[in-house]
């Protein structure tokens, strides 16, 4: 693992496939141009819409969105992170289905996500992934990459649950993905905390690509599409609009978090 710079992309995708993919396409060109090498796309990149629209057309978000990510990594040669899409497994249901590419085009690692969004918010507003969302069952993989590091994968609501992050850092983690649609309700108070949290506590780079603003009706997201190093600290935000947050992530500083703070060691339980 050498030093190299990551870029979490930050998009306000909406219930239109074509659109999506070229905004998509803008910002990965924007995130190589500025030297990245590992680019990531948040939750939703392809299509953000209503649950009946998103099934209805999955078959072909699926097919489409799998064939960009794959050229897109050739095309601009990164390894790239397609951070959450519909990929049909019934007539009524669909896996979110993070995919790593790497710059040959080929897959590296695929995770259908694990924690669904159903949640009744204060803010009057009510998530129900699991009408359309078949959740998976297999905790999420961790690639070792020769240059990259040890990558592991996860989507969104996935960031509540820290034993999955623990599970990925004894397996050798050290740069955790968490794309994320988180909404504009729960993120002013936990997005960042709980990215912090996650890096911390697994002495891991997090590389948290988002949605920002709003995306169809009443869906807003909170935007600030961030990573930060092992010690908690932000080294880059995205803000509220669409654009890229990009940091590099450094061997010698994991190595001297690890060292100073070797929690990981220990451990009882």
């Amino acid at each position: 693992m050498k030093p190299y710079l990551a870029a979490a992309i930050q998009m306000t995708s909406k219930p239109d496939l074509e659109n999506n993919l070229t905004q998509a396409e803008d910002l990965i060109d924007l995130a190589k141009r500025q030297g990245a090498e590992l680019v990531s796309l948040p939750e939703n990149f392809s299509f953000m819409g209503i649950e009946p629209e998103k099934v209805a057309q999955a078959a072909a978000i699926a097919e489409q969105t799998e064939k960009f990510l794959k050229t897109m990594a050739q095309r601009f040669q990164v390894t790239l992170l397609g951070g959450g899409f519909p990929i049909p497994v019934s007539s009524d249901k669909v896996h979110n289905t993070a995919l790593l590419i790497d710059s040959n085009g080929e897959e590296l690692a695929r995770y259908q996500k694990v924690h669904l969004f159903d949640v009744n918010l204060p803010d009057g507003n009510t998530y129900q992934e699991s009408l359309t969302v078949q959740a998976g069952t297999e905790l999420p993989p961790m690639y070792e990459s020769e240059h990259f590091g040890g990558l592991g994968l996860s989507v969104c609501y996935d960031v509540r649950f820290p034993e999955l992050y623990r599970s990925l850092s004894q397996r050798g983690a050290e740069v955790l993905f968490v794309p994320a649609a988180f909404t504009a309700y729960t993120g002013k108070d936990h997005w960042q905390v709980l990215l912090q949290a996650r890096a911390i506590e697994n002495t891991c780079y997090c590389i948290a690509p988002a949605q920002t603003g709003c995306h169809y009706a009443r869906r807003k997201t909170n935007g600030h599409a961030m990573i930060i190093d092992p010690w908690g600290i932000i080294l880059a935000d995205a803000g509220e609009e669409p654009s890229v947050a990009i940091a590099e992530i450094h061997p010698d500083r994991l190595e001297q978090v690890r060292r100073q703070m070797p929690s990981l060691h220990h451990r009882v339980f």
